[in-house]
């Protein structure tokens, strides 16, 4: 019989001793089921499931058992997330909010042995992309209660050397453009793009961590574009999409030398993947997961059973992780299903783009 030590011992595991992804997934069910290591909130959920994780959930796939719960995560108390296993004092490193895309926020806690494990996978897929390490960052991402914001300052200091950053709400944006005041949403745009300019022009910038709308609307201005390509050896994009065409035309005409790499994450992953290396600039942007602890399905909004491999679907997202669950979490996002690379557990993700309805509301991107 798998014990809390054993399932948190598996959880724990790094290096050559990482389990696969079904090992993986029973270990969860153990830690996160468990009277003595699971959360209230999961505790109190499982006697409303018609199912018993602990003795129905053995695989990957299992996880779709679950039903969909990322909205309850707007009102429940914080407390109640995080697992009893981590003793009366865990080390929280913040709490964090979805960005208000499709209403009111939803609310995650991060741990640190979570944030710790994140930072490896980016930052060693950040390695297998040339980006410098040591170099000064520039994040033009938001801040605030939004996970990336804490994520780009940690890995600013810990694959680079100081972090830069822009003061960004999403929120208000998309606030200005739901009530159609389009030239003030312009303005605040312009705003943002001024206040990098200033830190490209005064500090030694080496890697831009940027969102494509606010990338355009840099590109626009000459001078900053010379200035990018003087300083800056690498950029990362993310937070919205970025078409094939756009991709194309910065890599090989607007930022020649620049290794530019996506990354798509959200709150709700408490975790990023990162762009496949090696891909052509006239390629599709692929997506891996950084599984075991997040990994996508490709399904079919209606049935929500797996598309074929090249064609689209609605991303679901399956975070199992020590300090967190949230399995089967229907993302605002379409993708095409792509083969995973050997070794990976779930599906890979390529052409992400939002729905344009989720949750009843209007989708309003913005500029994140």
């Amino acid at each position: 019989m798998t014990t809390a030590t054993d399932a948190a011992h598996t959880l724990d595991a790094s290096g050559d001793e990482r389990p696969g992804p079904d090992t993986f997934v029973r270990a969860a069910m153990e830690w996160h089921f468990g009277k003595e290591t699971g959360s209230p909130f999961w505790l109190d959920r499982a006697r409303r499931l018609d199912f018993d994780p602990r003795k129905d959930v053995r695989t990957l796939g299992d996880l779709a058992l679950f039903p969909n719960v990322a909205a309850e995560l707007r009102h429940v108390r914080v407390e109640d997330l995080i697992p009893r296993g981590y003793g009366p004092r865990p080390d929280v490193v913040g709490i964090f909010e979805s960005g208000g895309t499709t209403g009111l926020p939803k609310r995650v806690v991060l741990l640190r042995d979570r944030l710790e494990r994140a930072l490896a996978t980016s930052n060693s897929e950040l390695d297998a992309h040339g980006f410098p390490r040591g170099a000064d960052w520039l994040g033009v991402v938001p801040g605030g209660p939004h996970l990336v914001g804490e994520f780009f300052r940690r890995q600013a200091t810990t694959h680079g050397r100081h972090g830069f950053a822009v003061d960004l709400d999403p929120r208000w944006v998309k606030r200005l453009v739901a009530r159609g005041a389009h030239e003030e949403a312009d303005a605040y745009a312009e705003h943002l793009v001024d206040q990098a300019a200033h830190v490209l022009r005064t500090q030694d910038v080496g890697v831009l961590t940027i969102t494509p709308p606010l990338l355009e609307r840099l590109s626009r201005r000459d001078d900053l574009v010379d200035l990018v390509n003087e300083k800056v050896r690498a950029i990362r994009w993310g937070g919205t999409q970025l078409d094939p065409d756009s991709r194309l035309l910065y890599r090989t005409e607007v930022f020649p030398g620049v290794v530019l790499v996506g990354n798509y994450g959200s709150t709700m992953m408490l975790g990023t993947a990162g762009e496949r290396p090696g891909l052509a600039p006239d390629t599709p942007c692929v997506f891996d997961p950084p599984g075991p602890e997040v990994t996508f399905a490709v399904v079919d909004p209606d049935t929500l059973a797996p598309v074929e491999y090249g064609r689209r679907g609605r991303v679901v997202v399956h975070h199992v992780s020590k300090s967190f669950l949230l399995p089967n979490n229907l993302e605002r996002d379409l993708a095409t299903r792509v083969v995973p690379p050997d070794g990976s557990a779930g599906d890979s993700v390529a052409d992400l783009a939002p729905v344009g309805v989720f949750e009843q509301e209007t989708v309003i991107e913005g500029v994140y």
